[in-house]
């Protein structure tokens, strides 16, 4: 647009804004950044138009952006809405703005002129991609992934190729057997430049995937869904899609959330299928059958609201003022037992009142913490427990993906270097130690780099932390450091995350735990530096299921101190689960 980024045109992302408020005018920045305005600024009279772009992604904060923005149309029928992605169903998403179907004196609000949404079709830009299907169901989607590479390789013209699989160890076998195959069949695959794609890589190795293909060759990129609509990569003319993708589902009966592999809905089928043909015609091949994309897959996929934890979800919509949750016109209605579970939660966090309305002072400042509720109950608990700096830091580090730069072949070296760091407590505390490390180092990139730590991750821990400090002392919590009482540490972190926590079982030679509420067996997971260390009890950060559930972020804790820090959560449980 010839201008300069952060003047007339700028961008807010959490925890980083590049706006003038004097000359802005048109705004990029996440759904889950303008919820958060709202907060000031409910009926975002700053704005005149609103444009929600890859709205087919169904996120838990598009979801709700949707509800809020119907109901400020209400007040400002002057607000022009856009609502835009490439698959989503127009028709079902014209009804639900559609002022007919608004319920009337919803929140004591009164409707305002009445308008009736249009549909408008852009015809894309992109050259005609040619659909391929597998003959029949495939058992093995990465060694036909391997197999599908290579035929085209060998067959087609030049062009990249992007291919879709489910995450870094599918990714990182792919590529290995890819490697392993152009370096035995000589000349016949030779050119390939396979490149993978998922968050655990370093920046540059991420930035390789950008470079330009030399002449007479071919680059193969393997990726996660995060090339769908994230990114676009110029001479991809070759698309391959395995049919799968890593979803989130969470159980509100067992309380457990599990990163699983699921089948792509058609929505995502056509957004994969249109990597291609962007820069030439194009040829997108499916690993399953034709008959399965037609009478078997869904239209689209299953919107977050519906299979996520949603407490994170109910303490945003408490903070602007919807009390009637239940009432929330969603455009995609969430379950009862999900939100049943995280009023739950926030009740024993200390968050709610017994009318389900947020506490004074705790509630709104859990609120104003742009983390998980849990995180930010463990940021205000630090405050009497005098650790403030120190959780902070874990609090950092726990927003983002990985502080390590993992990979295939690299698995024993990482290993070596989180020894350096490890501590008895768990990986909560190593944390620490990495920080310490980083800062002691200068802030240095050989010294990351030494020790296998991602040097953009932790520029951005650092970053992060400043801006929760600062919200901190606006809030006021005294920062203090626990000058190493690792005990003040582990209890803040119980303070947050106590709804996590997991007893070893007895005589257990596989290191089976079991949560105290749900009695879910869960296992550490080989990346934390307590796997086959197996301290008696645990409180976790995350689950990841494959072949067993793995609780991620884990750190050692005394059984007593979580009825201290969540007497009503454990008021059912018999003494003795946890006990000493």
């Amino acid at each position: 647009m010839g201008v300069k980024l952060g003047e007339e045109v700028g961008y807010t992302i959490r925890f980083e804004d590049l706006t003038n408020t004097n000359t802005t005018t048109i705004k990029f920045l996440t759904d889950g950044v303008l919820l958060r305005e709202m907060m000031d600024d409910p009926l975002l009279t700053k704005y005149s138009v609103i444009m929600v772009d890859e709205a087919h992604e169904r996120s838990i904060s598009t979801d709700i952006l949707l509800g809020l923005l119907k109901k400020i149309q209400r007040r400002r029928p002057e607000l022009r809405l856009i609502i835009s992605s490439a698959t989503i169903e127009a028709k079902s998403m014209s009804a639900f703005f559609q002022a007919s179907k608004r319920r009337r004196g919803l929140e004591g609000e009164e409707l305002g002129p009445r308008m009736e949404p249009a549909i408008l079709s852009v015809e894309g830009r992109g050259f005609n991609v040619q659909i391929h299907f597998a003959e029949e169901p495939v058992s093995d989607y990465v060694q036909a992934v391997v197999s599908t590479v290579l035929s085209i390789h060998n067959q087609e013209p030049m062009g990249d190729i992007l291919v879709f699989l489910t995450g870094q160890d599918d990714i990182d076998t792919a590529v290995k057997l890819l490697n392993e195959e152009a370096q035995s069949n000589g000349k016949k695959s030779s050119g390939l430049i396979v490149l993978p794609l998922y968050s655990g890589l370093s920046r540059a190795e991420q930035e390789l995937i950008f470079t330009p293909t030399p002449r007479g060759k071919r680059k193969v990129v393997i990726s996660t869904n995060i090339a769908e609509t994230s990114l676009t990569l110029e001479g991809i003319v070759y698309v391959v899609d395995s049919g799968f993708s890593k979803q989130r589902f969470y159980n509100p009966i067992s309380d457990i959330e599990n990163l699983v592999v699921a089948p792509l809905s058609k929505a995502s089928a056509r957004q994969r299928a249109g990597r291609a043909g962007r820069v030439r015609p194009g040829k997108c091949y499916r690993l399953y059958t034709e008959e399965y994309f037609v009478n078997e897959m869904s239209a689209e996929g299953i919107p977050e609201m519906q299979r996520s934890n949603l407490v994170s979800c109910v303490i945003q919509l408490k903070a602007l003022g919807i009390d009637n949750i239940l009432g929330f016109d969603w455009p995609a209605s969430p379950s009862p037992e999900a939100m049943i579970r995280a009023l739950e939660v926030l009740y024993s966090l200390g968050v709610l009142d017994d009318d389900a309305k947020l506490t004074t002072p705790a509630g709104f400042q859990v609120a104003e913490i742009p983390l998980e509720p849990m995180i930010s109950k463990m940021i205000l608990s630090s405050n009497e427990l005098g650790c403030s700096e120190e959780i902070l830091t874990i609090a950092a580090t726990l927003s983002i993906q990985s502080i390590w730069v993992s990979g295939r072949g690299v698995q024993k070296e990482l290993d070596e270097a989180k020894l350096r760091f490890a501590a008895a407590e768990g990986d909560h505390v190593t944390f620490l130690n990495v920080y310490k490390g980083f800062l002691q180092s200068g802030k240095s990139s050989q010294w990351c780099h030494k020790n296998h730590v991602n040097y953009q991750a932790m520029k951005k821990v650092i970053e992060i932390r400043g801006q929760l400090r600062r919200i901190a002392q606006r809030l006021g919590i005294v920062l203090k450091s626990c000058e190493g009482d690792m005990k003040a540490v582990r209890k803040a972190v119980t303070a947050g995350f106590f709804a996590n926590a997991c007893r070893l079982e007895a005589f257990s030679h596989s290191g089976m735990y079991k949560t105290v509420r749900g009695s879910q067996e869960v296992y550490i997971h080989p990346s934390s530096v307590l796997f086959r260390v197996n301290p008696k009890w645990v409180i976790f950060h995350s689950l990841v299921s494959t072949d067993r559930q793995y609780m991620r972020n884990v750190i050692s804790i005394d059984p007593s101190w979580l009825r201290e820090a969540a007497p009503h959560f454990y008021q059912h449980q018999p003494h003795n689960a946890i006990g000493h």
